[in-house]
């Protein structure tokens, strides 16, 4: 099953056979409708004839998703509704609201009342964000006005695309970031010839570990010791109860192009792990993000976001920032430029014009949390630990 962070394995109440599959790939199933009917062993299952017929109907052409075992037959059999949906399914003062037992907690914690919430989850059920949207926007807000609706097949030939449930959270999460987080922007360079060097040394070591070592695990290791000397660049912004929660601990998201959308896997305790550990975390979460098969737990927890875009093309770019968070950093690709020369760091005074290797850099902040100079700081340790790689082997502490 698909939800809208990534594809979960549904683990069968019963022993038996699939007899009878209701839903086609690709199509979305409402919380309570029926998916499947289970045969135990000898056992016909009998369903309501137009849910035979449409189970069994093709469409465009398509061979059915499901195939049925044994013979169907008119009925009154009827499968319950899911556990999930009878949760859901609860009634406060006479009015049915539907919301999960999580759900529930967390609108009693922020002190939301779920009969004046319109749910925008299936069959109007009531969605944590709901909650959490609720209590930043207790007061009341004048009506947005839709944008007029733009006529393009008048010009040519268009093609429809109903946005996957993964792109449809994507969607959500963006613009929900780039309305309620006011963005700012550090770009600066980092000279990564040195580190260029080590992990040409170390790259076959990685590989007969089963993983390949690029320049991100040793981004990941220079960030978490930058935030550790800037910890405003770790924090959360509070706006409800008006203040900044400084997180403790360090989960590094990094973003992941699939072929269903944007995915963030989070490397957990990156602060206590070693570069190579970092490099295979990496490795192996972005396979299970391509290949669909993580843990919804893998993508949840973090406290600042790296976004590689540098490994398909690009310089600088202004990243969106993850809800939740203070900041991304953006990387872009590492290139050969002629540059001043100089001793050590990135502000020292240049001699002469020498060709480098060097690594863009854009951090998108949350302007409400930290200024420029606190991200100037944050940036100018970044660099220094990544133009003088010895420093990532130590300076964890």
């Amino acid at each position: 099953m698909e939800t809208d962070k990534a594809v979960v394995e549904i683990p069968s109440p019963r022993e038996g056979t699939v007899a009878v599959i209701y839903k086609r790939e690709g199509e979305t199933i409402k919380v309570g409708e029926k998916l499947v009917s289970i045969a135990e062993k000898g056992e016909k299952v009998f369903v309501k004839k137009t849910e035979a017929g449409a189970a069994a109907k093709k469409k465009n052409g398509r061979k059915d998703a499901g195939g049925v075992v044994g013979e169907i037959k008119e009925g009154t059999r009827v499968l319950p509704p899911s556990t999930e949906a009878n949760k859901l399914r609860r009634e406060e003062n006479g009015k049915k609201v539907l919301a999960m037992l999580k759900v529930r907690s967390l609108a009693k914690e922020l002190g939301v009342d779920l009969e004046k919430i319109q749910g925008s989850g299936p069959e109007g059920a009531i969605t944590e964000e709901d909650i959490r949207l609720q209590s930043e926007h207790k007061t009341e807000k004048a009506p947005v006005e839709k944008s007029p609706k733009i006529s393009f097949d008048s010009q040519g030939r268009v093609l429809v695309i109903p946005l996957s449930a993964t792109r449809k959270k994507i969607a959500e999460k963006m613009h929900e970031s780039v309305t309620s987080i006011p963005h700012a922007v550090e770009m600066v360079e980092a000279d990564v010839t040195e580190l260029a060097k080590i992990r040409e040394e170390k790259k076959a070591v990685a590989e007969n570990k089963g993983f390949k070592l690029t320049f991100l695990p040793f981004i990941v290791r220079a960030v978490v010791v930058a935030l550790k000397k800037n910890p405003y660049l770790n924090s959360y912004f509070d706006s409800e109860n008006e203040q900044i929660i400084a997180k403790q601990y360090y989960n590094i998201g990094i973003a992941v192009d699939t072929a269903y959308g944007l995915m963030v896997p989070v490397i957990k305790s990156a602060d206590s792990k070693s570069i190579m550990e970092i490099a295979s975390d990496i490795s192996k979460l972005a396979e299970q993000a391509r290949t669909r098969t993580i843990k919804l737990e893998d993508l949840k927890g973090g406290t600042f976001t790296i976004t590689n875009y540098g490994s398909i093309g690009g310089t600088f770019g202004v990243a969106i920032i993850n809800p939740g968070e203070a900041a991304i950093l953006g990387v872009g690709r590492v290139s050969d430029k002629p540059v001043a020369a100089k001793q050590a760091g990135m502000f020292r005074d240049a001699n002469q014009v020498v060709v480098r290797k060097m690594m863009p850099l854009s951090l998108s902040f949350d302007h409400r949390i930290v200024d420029g100079a606190q991200t100037a700081n944050f940036m100018v340790d970044l660099v220094k630990h990544l133009e003088d790689p010895n420093l990532l082997l130590v300076d964890l502490d």
